[in-house]
């Protein structure tokens, strides 16, 4: 008959209990070490810059349409220039050509680019064309000359510096519409008043207002996170 194998544990209950001792502080040291290396991973540029895109998406999912974050810092530096609320900006930005994505930036009244600016009201509305509704027959060296709109006392900007006053360039345009909301009183506080300047309509300075006010209740985590997301 076969001797039956010995099953008796290879190392007593005392010995395991010595080694999960000696293992114990080494699981700790590694977790600390583990813990530490990543927080120092998280101080690096591109964790920060991912937690600033989450912390954006985050607030965008708020919105209907998203706000482009490549807008936003020329919206603050048009609020910097004419105290007009960025948010404001960004409010007729949505209304206006929804962020610059419908597919004409010509409306059927003729206002144009990405703040639908009536030719007139963009050169100069003392310039010998315009009346009406402010379509005017205005050349594009004209609409697009500083000097001109500075003559026919407009509303257009040259923000950049490059020359032309663009209603098509969207530093310009933001600009141009800052001036505008900032001369009929928005950069004083009278924000009902400048909008409905802007389009004389009830509709429309309801729904401005609207989404101003919704920009407003996220304005301080929007523009600290795109600055951070900027200066990266």
């Amino acid at each position: 008959m076969a001797k039956k194998k010995n099953n008796k544990p290879m190392l007593s209950p005392a010995t395991k209990l010595g080694m999960i001792a000696l293992l114990i502080p080494i699981a700790i040291t590694v977790y600390v070490l583990t813990f530490f290396a990543w927080k120092e991973l998280q101080t690096l540029p591109i964790f920060e810059k991912l937690a600033q895109e989450k912390a954006i998406e985050e607030i965008q999912e708020h919105f209907d349409i998203s706000i482009p974050v490549k807008f936003i810092p020329v919206y603050i530096a048009a609020e910097e220039k004419y105290g007009v609320p960025w948010t404001l900006l960004a409010a007729h930005h949505r209304i206006e050509t929804r962020f610059s994505t419908v597919k004409t930036m010509v409306s059927s009244a003729g206002a144009e680019g990405h703040m639908q600016f009536m030719p007139c009201t963009f050169v100069g509305w003392k310039h010998p064309t315009c009346s009406g509704l402010g379509k005017g027959d205005i050349s594009k060296t004209e609409l697009m000359s500083p000097q001109t709109i500075a003559k026919y006392g407009g509303y257009g900007v040259d923000a950049n510096g490059d020359g032309v006053a663009d209603p098509y360039d969207i530093e310009d345009a933001v600009f141009s519409a800052a001036n505008y909301l900032s001369k009929y009183g928005a950069a004083q506080g009278e924000i009902k008043k400048a909008v409905f300047q802007y389009n004389h309509s009830e509709e429309y300075v309801e729904d401005v207002l609207s989404y101003y006010q919704l920009y407003n209740a996220y304005h301080d985590e929007l523009k600290t996170a795109v600055l951070l997301h900027q200066e990266k």
